[in-house]
């Protein structure tokens, strides 16, 4: 089924290059150049997925997201030239899917905007197991295996796991994994920098070069996204 993204940006040459790009992956785009036609468009028309700039003529992006995500729970990726760390963990909190900084690759979006239409897709359809390329999660007995194998886990690692698995290929912020495992009052992340650390030595093969953790620097962790 042909998947229909909505471009809401106001520069003509990423407009131009976008079209370009999407429609060879033969992706359906519309493209909406204010925040207020954004949202004249999802109010009359449905669509798989937002690409997001934050810098529009009529609104903060970041005021659009909020908007759009108590409205749907359709995926949306941030693209912006604001490279500030904040500006991603702000988006990123307030329920972006995931945040990528102009200029950007081709490839790098096209897996962006495939990871983000297979974890909606893989919402609906709810399974006790995950198998990720050797990991495999069984969230009905909170064990995970790699290579078939069991891997021991501590009660906190597990959850930072399962957190991370159930957003496969997308950033999670510090604050999320901390209020996910230790609360609301979270304090230190220190304590999740180290869990992390225990993590990765039992779950990859190589620590210096990780294949599925990928450290997302001042705003939080990715689990790779092996799923064809």
């Amino acid at each position: 089924m042909v998947k229909q993204l909505l471009l809401i940006e106001d520069d003509a040459t990423i407009i131009d290059f976008m079209e370009v790009v999407l429609s060879k992956e033969n992706y359906l785009l519309k493209v909406a150049k204010t925040g207020m036609e954004a949202l004249t468009f999802l109010q009359t028309e449905s669509f798989d997925l937002l690409l997001l700039d934050l810098g529009l003529p009529d609104i903060d992006g970041i005021d659009l997201l909020k908007i759009v995500r108590k409205r749907m729970t359709i995926p949306i990726i941030i693209l912006s030239a604001r490279t500030n760390e904040l500006e991603k963990v702000k988006a990123l909190d307030h329920g972006a899917d995931d945040y990528v900084t102009k200029p950007f690759g081709t490839h790098e979006l096209l897996a962006r905007i495939r990871t983000s239409l297979r974890h909606s897709t893989n919402q609906v359809i709810e399974s006790p197991t995950i198998k990720n390329k050797d990991l495999k999660i069984d969230f009905e007995k909170q064990l995970l295996y790699k290579l078939g194998k069991e891997v021991h886990l501590t009660k906190n690692e597990y959850r930072i796991l399962k957190v991370l698995f159930e957003n496969l290929g997308k950033v999670v912020t510090y604050n999320t994994l901390m209020t996910a495992v230790w609360g609301p009052y979270a304090g230190d992340s220190q304590i999740l920098r180290v869990n992390m650390s225990n993590i990765r030595k039992k779950m990859e093969y190589n620590t210096l070069e990780p294949e599925y953790l990928t450290t997302e620097i001042g705003v939080g962790y990715r689990m790779k996204d092996y799923r064809e």
